[in-house]
Order: C-alpha cells, then sequence, then structure tokens
C-alpha cells in the first residue's frame, strides 16, 4: 500500500538574530522548516512525524519540497517494518531522485518514526545504535563582537562554542568571546574567508583555544582547503563541500573531518552510513543540524553516537520549539526518551495555533 502524506509549512521565530556569512533568508530573524506526517493503512491508529529544512544553498525551498515529497512516497511505496526494510526505503528515494536531502530528510525521519512505533522501538535501538552520545555545542551567529560576547556569557554551561564567521571584525568577535568564555572554540566561516585571510588567522586562531575550522572557503574549491590543512595545526572540517556520502572519496587528504548534517544527505539512514563511511576512511565526524525543531534534534541524536563532535542546538535556536519530548541534560547531551519512534511530539499550544 502506498503511504499517505501531509505536509506543513512552519514559519519559526529565533530567540536571538541569527546570521552567517551567507545568511540569504529572513535576515536572520526567523526560519522556514517543513514538517511531514506519514500513515500506512497497514497501521492506521499510527502517524509518522518527520522534517525536512529547506536550504537555498542546496537549491531547495518549501515549494521544490512540496513537489518532490510525492514523488518520493511514490517511489518509496510499502514498506516493511524492520531496519532493512527502511534501509531499501531509502535506496528506493535515492534511486528515483537526485539530490533534495531535506526531502528526503523529511520522508526518512517520519518512516523511521512510523516503524518505530509500529514495532514498539526507538529509532536508535532499529539503527542499532547506542544512545551514549557526546555533548552538543552552542552556536554564535554573526554580530557586533560585544554582541556576540553577551551571548556567550549566557552561553557559558555550554563545553564548546561554534562561533560563526566570515565578517569584518572576526578576530575582534574572538577576542571578545574568549575575554568571557573559557571553552573550546569552533569557528565556522560558511565559505566566507579568502586564503590569505586564512592562513594569517592561523596563529591568532591557535592562540585563543580554537578546536576546529569549518569550511573557510567556497564548496569547490578544495585545492584551497588542502592548502590550508597542510598548514593548519587545526582540523579543517567540510560542510558544504560534504553534502553526501558520494563527496568523501574525493576530500580524502583535503580536510581532517567533515560535518554530516540530515538534511544535506537525506536523514537517519543515510547519515548513518556516510557516518561509518567518514570513520574508514579516517575523518574526525561533526554531526550538524539546520535551525530544526526537536524532531530533527531527535533523529540526529539517533546517530551521534558515531560523531566526534556534535552541534545539534538547532532546536535551541528558536524563540519556542512546536514540539516536545526531548530533553538537554546539564551535561548538555540529549537524552533519548527509549520511546517508540522519534519520541516526540507536537506541544499543545502549537497544535492548536
Amino acid at each position: 500500500m502506498a503511504l499517505h502524506l501531509t505536509r506543513e509549512v512552519l514559519h519559526l521565530p529565533l530567540r536571538d538574530p541569527f546570521r552567517i556569512a551567507r545568511s540569504d533568508h529572513d535576515a536572520g530573524s526567523a526560519v522556514t522548516t517543513v514538517i511531514v506526517e506519514v500513515r500506512d493503512d497497514r497501521f492506521p491508529d499510527v502517524v509518522g512525524i518527520g522534517e525536512g529544512y529547506p536550504d537555498r544553498f542546496y537549491g531547495e525551498t518549501a515549494e521544490t519540497m512540496a513537489v518532490v515529497l510525492p514523488l518520493l512516497a511514490a517511489a518509496v511505496g510499502e514498506i516493511e517494518p524492520t531496519a532493512a526494510g527502511l534501509a531499501a526505503a531509502d535506496a528506493r528515494m535515492s534511486a528515483a531522485i537526485a539530490h533534495h536531502g531535506g526531502a528526503k530528510c523529511a520522508l526518512d525521519v517520519a518512516v523511521h518514526d512510523l516503524v518505530g512505533k509500529v514495532t514498539g522501538q526507538s529509532v536508535a535501538d532499529l539503527l542499532g545504535l547506542p544512545d551514549a552520545i557526546p555533548p552538543t555545542d552552542f552556536t554564535l551567529g554573526l554580530d557586533e563582537p560585544a554582541v556576540v560576547a553577551e551571548r556567550a556569557r549566557r552561553a557559558a554551561r555550554f563545553p564548546a562554542l561554534k562561533i560563526k564567521v566570515g565578517g569584518a571584525a572576526d578576530l575582534a568577535t574572538l577576542e571578545a568571546v574568549r575575554a568571557v568564555y573559557g571553552g573550546p572554540l569552533r569557528v565556522d566561516a560558511n565559505t566566507g574567508w579568502q586564503p590569505d585571510e586564512a592562513v594569517a588567522l592561523l596563529p591568532e586562531l591557535e592562540r585563543l583555544g580554537v578546536e576546529l575550522i569549518e569550511q573557510p572557503f567556497p564548496a569547490n574549491r578544495l585545492d584551497q582547503l588542502a592548502r590550508l590543512q597542510d598548514r593548519s595545526s587545526l582540523p579543517i572540517v567540510a560542510d558544504e563541500s560534504a553534502v553526501t556520502i558520494d563527496d568523501l572519496d574525493r576530500l580524502v587528504g583535503v580536510v581532517a573531518g567533515v560535518n554530516v548534517k540530515l538534511a544535506k544527505c537525506g536523514g537517519m539512514g543515510p547519515a548513518r552510513v556516510m557516518l561509518e563511511r567518514a570513520r574508514e576512511l579516517g575523518f574526525r565526524r561533526f554531526l550538524g543540524c539546520m535551525e530544526e525543531t526537536s524532531v530533527v534534534m531527535a533523529a540526529s541524536a539517533a546517530v551521534a553516537s558515531l560523531a566526534d563532535w556534535v552541534d545539534l542546538d538547532g532546536a535551541l535556536l528558536l524563540a519556542e520549539d512546536p514540539y516536545e519530548g526531548l530533553a538537554l541534560g546539564d551535561d548538555c547531551r540529549w537524552r533519548l526518551s527509549g520511546q517508540p519512534g522519534l519520541g516526540v511530539r507536537r506541544r499543545v499550544a502549537a497544535a492548536l495555533a
């Protein structure tokens, strides 16, 4: 039987303005994400919840997702409610259409949630992965150095901070943050640096206790990434250059690490395979996210045991998360509920809004 799919576009305000070097929507004040629900006639009382983030950088919008999602659902068809059945569903999506990671993520997460609920297993158990995961860092967007520093002070409970850079005051911003925060810093330029600028910054980054440098240059400039990695004692982590598992082989010898995101690679199943392949190739592994709700945070947390570093703060950046059921511990590790499926549900107020 075919899957029955419904879709809802959410426009969610952010807690604080959040800009990156290539910000292009809502001026960093709000985000758009797409929630899907899937049903199967064989299990009439069960609803699987998924989410996909439409990132224009990768050619996706809420409108493209509206077109692609029914095609993907038709390609998936009937799902065998097992781990092998889920892997086969992901393979059918991959064969049906290239790219469109956000749409694939939404459906992949929803069918994992559905199968977990049908079988009485958490999504982590479905994947055969432990629930012991690294703590998440917290991300601070581009802004005036004093503003970023104040946000860093408020986020001092987190064991590491990820600082968005690629603006005119990067060094001043990092100095201001270091004045109020003593833990590791991770910098993410989102393709916004120039090679000479990056080389000049290296000794300052090392002095300031920066732990890694994420995507300093454009996605296709692997030559620039490789030259910087050769000069840097800090790991360079590919993000925009590492979209799916197909990108990994060409990054060997170029960078030390890769950032895997469900919205890029197509969901939990593809993220697991990509993280495992990255480990085989010797990469340090960063598990990241977009500004998504607890739906994707729970799905990402289920595969986070495969990562060295975790940046799963998307739901924490929202003014209000419309989903509940996922808790952040005092040690900044996401606590998986152990409930069947994702273990998250729509807040009553959000459902009635």
